[in-house]
Protein backbone atom coordinates (compact mmCIF):
# COMPACT_ATOMS: atom_id res chain seq x y z
CA UNK A 1 0.00 0.00 0.00
CA UNK A 2 0.72 3.88 -0.12
CA UNK A 3 2.01 6.72 1.82
CA UNK A 4 -0.81 9.05 0.25
CA UNK A 5 -1.11 13.55 1.71
CA UNK A 6 -4.78 14.55 1.74
CA UNK A 7 -5.69 18.29 1.40
CA UNK A 8 -8.25 18.04 4.76
CA UNK A 9 -10.01 21.34 4.04
CA UNK A 10 -12.63 20.66 7.06
CA UNK A 11 -15.28 19.78 4.30
CA UNK A 12 -17.26 16.43 3.86
CA UNK A 13 -15.64 15.82 0.88
CA UNK A 14 -12.12 15.41 1.76
CA UNK A 15 -13.11 13.91 5.19
CA UNK A 16 -14.45 10.93 3.09
CA UNK A 17 -11.68 10.68 0.86
CA UNK A 18 -9.04 10.25 3.71
CA UNK A 19 -11.56 7.83 5.17
CA UNK A 20 -11.74 5.74 2.05
CA UNK A 21 -8.11 6.01 1.80
CA UNK A 22 -7.55 4.55 4.78
CA UNK A 23 -10.12 1.63 4.18
CA UNK A 24 -7.94 0.52 1.43
CA UNK A 25 -4.80 0.32 3.50
CA UNK A 26 -2.96 3.30 2.59
CA UNK A 27 -1.08 4.98 5.40
CA UNK A 28 -2.94 8.54 5.46
CA UNK A 29 -1.83 11.82 6.49
CA UNK A 30 -3.94 15.00 6.50
CA UNK A 31 -2.61 18.67 5.84
CA UNK A 32 -4.88 21.64 5.88
CA UNK A 33 -3.74 24.25 3.63
CA UNK A 34 -3.71 27.55 5.27
CA UNK A 35 -3.70 29.46 1.88
CA UNK A 36 -4.30 33.14 3.10
CA UNK A 37 -3.72 35.82 6.49
CA UNK A 38 -5.54 38.60 6.09
CA UNK A 39 -8.83 38.36 8.11
CA UNK A 40 -10.41 41.43 6.64
CA UNK A 41 -11.62 39.65 3.92
CA UNK A 42 -12.75 36.89 5.05
CA UNK A 43 -16.35 36.85 6.67
CA UNK A 44 -15.53 35.40 9.76
CA UNK A 45 -19.28 34.04 10.74
CA UNK A 46 -19.50 31.82 7.50
CA UNK A 47 -16.95 29.68 7.25
CA UNK A 48 -13.63 31.39 8.65
CA UNK A 49 -10.32 28.54 7.71
CA UNK A 50 -9.57 28.44 11.59
CA UNK A 51 -12.87 26.52 11.73
CA UNK A 52 -12.43 24.61 9.00
CA UNK A 53 -8.81 23.26 10.01
CA UNK A 54 -10.29 22.42 13.08
CA UNK A 55 -12.98 20.63 11.98
CA UNK A 56 -10.05 18.87 9.55
CA UNK A 57 -8.21 18.45 12.69
CA UNK A 58 -11.00 16.60 14.70
CA UNK A 59 -11.88 14.21 11.61
CA UNK A 60 -8.00 13.16 11.59
CA UNK A 61 -8.30 12.36 15.14
CA UNK A 62 -11.48 10.01 14.53
CA UNK A 63 -9.56 8.46 12.03
CA UNK A 64 -6.42 8.38 13.88
CA UNK A 65 -4.45 9.59 10.85
CA UNK A 66 -1.54 12.16 11.37
CA UNK A 67 -2.34 16.03 10.84
CA UNK A 68 -0.77 19.25 10.39
CA UNK A 69 -1.47 22.55 8.84
CA UNK A 70 0.96 24.35 6.78
CA UNK A 71 0.86 27.51 5.82
CA UNK A 72 1.18 28.93 1.71
CA UNK A 73 -0.01 32.05 2.18
CA UNK A 74 3.13 33.47 0.95
CA UNK A 75 3.08 31.12 -2.45
CA UNK A 76 -1.00 31.69 -2.80
CA UNK A 77 -0.76 35.43 -2.62
CA UNK A 78 1.97 36.03 -5.30
CA UNK A 79 0.89 33.12 -7.59
CA UNK A 80 -3.03 33.35 -7.32
CA UNK A 81 -4.28 36.50 -5.38
CA UNK A 82 -1.78 38.81 -7.19
CA UNK A 83 -2.75 37.40 -10.71
CA UNK A 84 -6.57 37.84 -9.89
CA UNK A 85 -6.13 41.27 -8.87
CA UNK A 86 -3.72 42.02 -12.39
CA UNK A 87 -6.64 40.12 -14.43
CA UNK A 88 -9.26 42.12 -13.03
CA UNK A 89 -7.64 45.62 -13.13
CA UNK A 90 -7.03 44.75 -16.79
CA UNK A 91 -10.90 44.01 -17.26
CA UNK A 92 -10.14 40.22 -17.64
CA UNK A 93 -12.07 37.36 -15.40
CA UNK A 94 -9.75 34.92 -14.13
CA UNK A 95 -10.52 31.59 -12.27
CA UNK A 96 -8.58 31.64 -9.20
CA UNK A 97 -9.82 27.70 -8.31
CA UNK A 98 -8.10 26.38 -11.81
CA UNK A 99 -5.30 28.46 -10.64
CA UNK A 100 -5.15 26.90 -6.97
CA UNK A 101 -4.91 23.29 -8.49
CA UNK A 102 -2.35 23.70 -10.61
CA UNK A 103 -0.13 25.78 -8.51
CA UNK A 104 -1.08 25.66 -4.89
CA UNK A 105 -2.49 21.94 -4.57
CA UNK A 106 -0.55 20.13 -7.19
CA UNK A 107 2.49 21.78 -7.26
CA UNK A 108 3.46 23.25 -3.67
CA UNK A 109 1.46 21.13 -1.83
CA UNK A 110 2.17 17.75 -3.64
CA UNK A 111 6.51 18.97 -3.26
CA UNK A 112 5.51 19.40 0.60
CA UNK A 113 3.92 16.04 0.72
CA UNK A 114 7.19 14.30 -1.46
CA UNK A 115 9.49 15.49 1.41
CA UNK A 116 7.07 13.64 4.04
CA UNK A 117 7.64 10.87 1.77
CA UNK A 118 4.04 10.87 0.00
CA UNK A 119 4.15 8.20 -2.99
CA UNK A 120 0.75 10.52 -4.14
CA UNK A 121 -1.53 13.45 -2.90
CA UNK A 122 -5.47 13.17 -2.68
CA UNK A 123 -8.26 15.37 -3.05
CA UNK A 124 -12.10 15.93 -2.47
CA UNK A 125 -12.53 16.26 -5.81
CA UNK A 126 -15.38 14.84 -7.86
CA UNK A 127 -13.56 13.46 -10.93
CA UNK A 128 -11.54 10.40 -11.71
CA UNK A 129 -8.69 9.08 -13.00
CA UNK A 130 -7.10 6.37 -15.71
CA UNK A 131 -4.22 5.19 -15.91
CA UNK A 132 -2.91 2.79 -19.50
CA UNK A 133 0.28 2.13 -20.43
CA UNK A 134 1.30 3.26 -23.53
CA UNK A 135 3.11 1.25 -26.97
CA UNK A 136 6.37 2.42 -25.82
CA UNK A 137 5.81 1.26 -22.31
CA UNK A 138 4.87 4.55 -20.26
CA UNK A 139 2.51 5.47 -18.41
CA UNK A 140 -0.42 7.70 -19.54
CA UNK A 141 -2.52 9.31 -16.61
CA UNK A 142 -6.48 10.41 -17.93
CA UNK A 143 -8.82 12.76 -16.30
CA UNK A 144 -12.27 11.86 -16.17
CA UNK A 145 -15.32 13.49 -15.08
CA UNK A 146 -17.00 12.67 -11.97
CA UNK A 147 -19.56 10.04 -11.61
CA UNK A 148 -22.16 12.87 -10.35
CA UNK A 149 -22.61 15.30 -13.08
CA UNK A 150 -23.94 17.47 -11.01
CA UNK A 151 -20.91 18.28 -9.14
CA UNK A 152 -18.23 17.39 -11.59
CA UNK A 153 -15.38 19.02 -10.65
CA UNK A 154 -12.79 18.20 -13.80
CA UNK A 155 -13.34 21.67 -15.00
CA UNK A 156 -11.52 22.87 -11.62
CA UNK A 157 -8.72 20.41 -12.90
CA UNK A 158 -8.37 21.48 -16.44
CA UNK A 159 -4.84 22.76 -16.35
CA UNK A 160 -3.13 20.12 -14.41
CA UNK A 161 -0.44 18.25 -16.14
CA UNK A 162 0.79 14.53 -16.52
CA UNK A 163 3.53 14.27 -13.93
CA UNK A 164 1.26 16.54 -11.32
CA UNK A 165 -2.05 14.30 -12.43
CA UNK A 166 0.26 10.90 -12.19
CA UNK A 167 0.98 11.38 -8.76
CA UNK A 168 -2.95 12.42 -7.39
CA UNK A 169 -5.65 10.31 -6.28
CA UNK A 170 -9.37 11.33 -6.43
CA UNK A 171 -10.91 8.83 -3.72
CA UNK A 172 -14.77 10.21 -4.47
CA UNK A 173 -14.49 11.04 -7.79
CA UNK A 174 -16.97 6.95 -8.52
CA UNK A 175 -19.43 8.29 -6.26
CA UNK A 176 -22.78 10.60 -6.12
CA UNK A 177 -22.62 13.28 -3.29
CA UNK A 178 -25.62 12.10 -1.58
CA UNK A 179 -23.15 8.74 -1.29
CA UNK A 180 -20.44 10.75 0.36
CA UNK A 181 -22.93 12.39 2.97
CA UNK A 182 -24.07 8.80 3.77
CA UNK A 183 -20.76 7.16 4.55
CA UNK A 184 -19.75 10.68 6.76
CA UNK A 185 -22.57 9.92 8.57
CA UNK A 186 -21.98 6.12 9.14
CA UNK A 187 -18.52 6.77 10.12
CA UNK A 188 -19.79 9.74 12.54
CA UNK A 189 -17.55 12.20 10.80
CA UNK A 190 -18.26 15.65 12.13
CA UNK A 191 -18.17 16.93 8.69
CA UNK A 192 -21.11 15.33 7.60
CA UNK A 193 -23.83 17.84 7.17
CA UNK A 194 -21.91 20.15 6.87
CA UNK A 195 -22.70 23.04 4.10
CA UNK A 196 -20.25 22.90 0.96
CA UNK A 197 -17.65 25.75 0.52
CA UNK A 198 -18.22 28.31 -2.08
CA UNK A 199 -15.07 30.74 -1.28
CA UNK A 200 -12.15 30.81 -2.78
CA UNK A 201 -9.80 27.58 -2.91
CA UNK A 202 -8.84 26.79 0.79
CA UNK A 203 -9.61 30.08 1.89
CA UNK A 204 -13.20 29.95 3.40
CA UNK A 205 -15.98 31.92 2.07
CA UNK A 206 -15.07 35.37 0.94
CA UNK A 207 -16.57 37.96 -0.37
CA UNK A 208 -14.85 39.05 -3.74
CA UNK A 209 -16.32 42.22 -3.88
CA UNK A 210 -14.43 43.01 -0.68
CA UNK A 211 -11.19 41.07 -1.65
CA UNK A 212 -11.17 42.77 -4.89
CA UNK A 213 -11.88 46.48 -2.75
CA UNK A 214 -8.26 46.02 -0.71
CA UNK A 215 -6.75 46.34 -3.84
CA UNK A 216 -8.74 47.75 -6.45
CA UNK A 217 -10.22 50.81 -5.11
CA UNK A 218 -13.76 51.41 -6.31
CA UNK A 219 -13.58 54.10 -9.30
CA UNK A 220 -17.34 55.62 -10.33
CA UNK A 221 -18.17 55.46 -14.01
CA UNK A 222 -21.06 55.81 -16.47
CA UNK A 223 -23.72 52.80 -17.39
CA UNK A 224 -24.48 53.16 -21.00
CA UNK A 225 -27.59 51.01 -22.42
CA UNK A 226 -26.48 49.84 -25.83
CA UNK A 227 -29.54 48.85 -28.09
CA UNK A 228 -29.38 46.01 -30.08
CA UNK A 229 -30.09 48.04 -33.41
CA UNK A 230 -26.62 50.13 -32.41
CA UNK A 231 -24.79 46.69 -32.86
CA UNK A 232 -23.21 44.59 -35.47
CA UNK A 233 -22.33 41.07 -34.51
CA UNK A 234 -20.92 38.58 -37.07
CA UNK A 235 -22.27 35.35 -35.96
CA UNK A 236 -21.72 31.60 -37.54
CA UNK A 237 -24.14 30.92 -39.91
CA UNK A 238 -22.46 27.63 -41.68
CA UNK A 239 -22.34 29.20 -44.69
CA UNK A 240 -18.40 30.64 -44.62
CA UNK A 241 -15.64 29.67 -45.34
CA UNK A 242 -13.94 28.66 -41.82
CA UNK A 243 -10.37 30.82 -42.50
CA UNK A 244 -8.36 32.29 -39.62
CA UNK A 245 -9.33 35.43 -40.90
CA UNK A 246 -12.94 34.71 -40.30
CA UNK A 247 -12.37 32.92 -36.68
CA UNK A 248 -11.26 35.79 -35.98
CA UNK A 249 -13.92 37.93 -36.49
CA UNK A 250 -15.95 35.42 -35.22
CA UNK A 251 -13.93 35.49 -31.87
CA UNK A 252 -13.66 39.03 -31.55
CA UNK A 253 -16.04 40.84 -29.09
CA UNK A 254 -18.22 43.69 -30.24
CA UNK A 255 -16.25 47.12 -30.39
CA UNK A 256 -18.40 49.50 -27.55
CA UNK A 257 -18.26 52.99 -27.75
CA UNK A 258 -20.28 55.34 -25.33
CA UNK A 259 -22.10 56.77 -28.66
CA UNK A 260 -23.88 53.50 -29.13
CA UNK A 261 -26.10 54.33 -26.30
CA UNK A 262 -27.37 56.54 -23.39
CA UNK A 263 -25.88 56.88 -19.70
CA UNK A 264 -28.43 55.56 -17.50
CA UNK A 265 -26.67 55.06 -14.07
CA UNK A 266 -23.26 55.06 -12.58
CA UNK A 267 -21.37 52.10 -11.14
CA UNK A 268 -18.60 51.97 -8.59
CA UNK A 269 -15.10 50.45 -11.17
CA UNK A 270 -15.73 49.07 -14.41
CA UNK A 271 -12.93 46.00 -13.31
CA UNK A 272 -15.50 44.53 -10.57
CA UNK A 273 -17.68 43.68 -13.63
CA UNK A 274 -18.01 40.82 -15.90
CA UNK A 275 -19.32 39.88 -19.37
CA UNK A 276 -23.03 38.68 -18.41
CA UNK A 277 -23.13 40.03 -15.42
CA UNK A 278 -26.68 40.59 -13.73
CA UNK A 279 -26.33 41.55 -10.02
CA UNK A 280 -24.90 44.35 -8.62
CA UNK A 281 -25.55 47.10 -11.28
CA UNK A 282 -28.35 48.33 -9.26
CA UNK A 283 -31.11 49.40 -11.82
CA UNK A 284 -34.26 49.67 -12.12
CA UNK A 285 -37.08 50.27 -13.76
CA UNK A 286 -36.49 48.24 -17.27
CA UNK A 287 -38.71 45.85 -19.25
CA UNK A 288 -35.90 43.43 -19.01
CA UNK A 289 -33.13 42.72 -16.94
CA UNK A 290 -29.61 44.01 -17.76
CA UNK A 291 -26.79 42.23 -18.04
CA UNK A 292 -22.96 43.48 -18.83
CA UNK A 293 -22.06 43.34 -22.34
CA UNK A 294 -18.62 44.92 -21.84
CA UNK A 295 -16.38 46.47 -20.12
CA UNK A 296 -13.80 49.49 -20.92
CA UNK A 297 -11.52 49.43 -17.83
CA UNK A 298 -9.18 52.20 -19.50
CA UNK A 299 -12.24 54.63 -19.78
CA UNK A 300 -13.90 53.36 -16.72
CA UNK A 301 -17.13 52.73 -18.92
CA UNK A 302 -19.55 49.75 -18.42
CA UNK A 303 -21.69 48.69 -21.09
CA UNK A 304 -25.13 47.07 -20.70
CA UNK A 305 -27.88 45.36 -22.82
CA UNK A 306 -31.46 44.43 -22.01
CA UNK A 307 -32.59 41.64 -21.70
CA UNK A 308 -30.61 37.63 -22.12
CA UNK A 309 -31.27 37.70 -25.97
CA UNK A 310 -29.05 41.22 -26.65
CA UNK A 311 -26.97 40.18 -29.85
CA UNK A 312 -23.58 41.84 -27.48
CA UNK A 313 -24.11 38.96 -25.40
CA UNK A 314 -23.64 36.18 -27.83
CA UNK A 315 -20.21 35.21 -30.13
CA UNK A 316 -19.89 32.20 -32.14
CA UNK A 317 -16.18 30.73 -31.60
CA UNK A 318 -13.46 32.27 -29.01
CA UNK A 319 -9.83 32.49 -29.42
CA UNK A 320 -7.16 31.37 -27.01
CA UNK A 321 -2.88 31.75 -26.96
CA UNK A 322 -1.41 28.56 -28.15
CA UNK A 323 1.22 29.34 -25.08
CA UNK A 324 -2.00 28.91 -22.87
CA UNK A 325 -3.15 25.86 -24.07
CA UNK A 326 -3.21 22.78 -21.67
CA UNK A 327 -2.87 18.99 -22.83
CA UNK A 328 -3.79 16.49 -20.26
CA UNK A 329 -1.92 14.08 -22.42
CA UNK A 330 0.75 15.65 -24.35
CA UNK A 331 1.43 13.54 -27.29
CA UNK A 332 -2.17 13.54 -28.36
CA UNK A 333 -2.16 17.32 -28.97
CA UNK A 334 -3.18 18.61 -32.46
CA UNK A 335 -0.96 20.68 -34.36
CA UNK A 336 -0.98 23.92 -36.66
CA UNK A 337 -3.56 23.44 -39.32
CA UNK A 338 -5.36 20.34 -37.49
CA UNK A 339 -9.51 20.35 -36.00
CA UNK A 340 -11.17 18.20 -34.15
CA UNK A 341 -14.54 17.99 -32.96
CA UNK A 342 -15.33 18.29 -29.20
CA UNK A 343 -17.87 18.75 -26.43
CA UNK A 344 -16.85 22.00 -24.65
CA UNK A 345 -17.44 24.25 -21.59
CA UNK A 346 -16.72 27.87 -21.45
CA UNK A 347 -17.18 28.35 -17.34
CA UNK A 348 -17.87 25.83 -14.49
CA UNK A 349 -21.35 23.87 -14.62
CA UNK A 350 -22.15 25.03 -18.30
CA UNK A 351 -23.70 22.36 -20.26
CA UNK A 352 -20.93 20.86 -22.46
CA UNK A 353 -21.82 22.53 -26.30
CA UNK A 354 -20.25 20.56 -29.40
CA UNK A 355 -17.76 22.83 -31.11
CA UNK A 356 -14.46 22.56 -33.56
CA UNK A 357 -10.93 23.79 -31.85
CA UNK A 358 -8.81 24.43 -35.02
CA UNK A 359 -5.39 25.03 -34.35
CA UNK A 360 -3.16 27.49 -35.76
CA UNK A 361 0.71 28.58 -35.69
CA UNK A 362 0.17 31.37 -32.54
CA UNK A 363 -3.96 30.86 -31.77
CA UNK A 364 -6.01 28.29 -31.42
CA UNK A 365 -9.89 28.63 -31.59
CA UNK A 366 -13.46 27.03 -30.86
CA UNK A 367 -16.00 27.45 -33.13
CA UNK A 368 -19.41 26.28 -31.58
CA UNK A 369 -22.30 24.96 -33.68
CA UNK A 370 -24.19 27.56 -31.59
CA UNK A 371 -23.46 30.67 -30.32
CA UNK A 372 -22.42 31.14 -26.81
CA UNK A 373 -23.75 33.41 -24.47
CA UNK A 374 -21.08 35.22 -22.12
CA UNK A 375 -17.98 34.00 -23.26
CA UNK A 376 -15.71 36.04 -20.57
CA UNK A 377 -12.09 36.98 -21.63
CA UNK A 378 -9.52 35.34 -18.78
CA UNK A 379 -11.94 32.29 -18.28
CA UNK A 380 -10.80 29.08 -19.20
CA UNK A 381 -12.08 26.98 -22.22
CA UNK A 382 -12.31 23.38 -22.13
CA UNK A 383 -12.84 20.53 -24.59
CA UNK A 384 -13.86 16.80 -23.77
CA UNK A 385 -14.04 13.82 -25.89
CA UNK A 386 -16.55 11.41 -23.95
CA UNK A 387 -15.78 11.14 -20.11
CA UNK A 388 -12.43 12.49 -20.39
CA UNK A 389 -11.21 16.31 -20.26
CA UNK A 390 -8.75 16.62 -23.38
CA UNK A 391 -7.47 20.09 -22.68
CA UNK A 392 -7.96 23.77 -22.04
CA UNK A 393 -7.04 27.14 -22.57
CA UNK A 394 -7.39 30.72 -21.40
CA UNK A 395 -10.28 32.76 -23.39
CA UNK A 396 -8.52 35.96 -25.09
Amino acid sequence: MARVVVGMSGGVDSSVAALLLQQQGHEVIGIFMRNWNDESVTLNNECPWVDDSQDALMVAESLGIPFRVIDFSETYKKRIVDYMFAEYEAGRTPNPDVLCNREIKFDVFLEEALKLGADYVATGHYCRKQVETATSGTEIHRLLKGVDHNKDQSYFLCQVRQSQLAKALFPIGHLQKAEVRQIAQKHGLITANKKDSQGLCFIGKVSLPEFLQQQLKPKKGKIILVPPQALQVALYTGMEEITEENLDVWATPPQLTASMGQNIGEHSGAHYFTIGQRKGLGLGGMKKPPFVIGTDVHENILYVGEGEDHPGLYRSALKMKNETLNWIVPGEHLKPGERKRYMCRIRYRQELEPATLFVFEEYSYLLFDKPQKAISPGQFAVWYEGEYLVGSGVIL
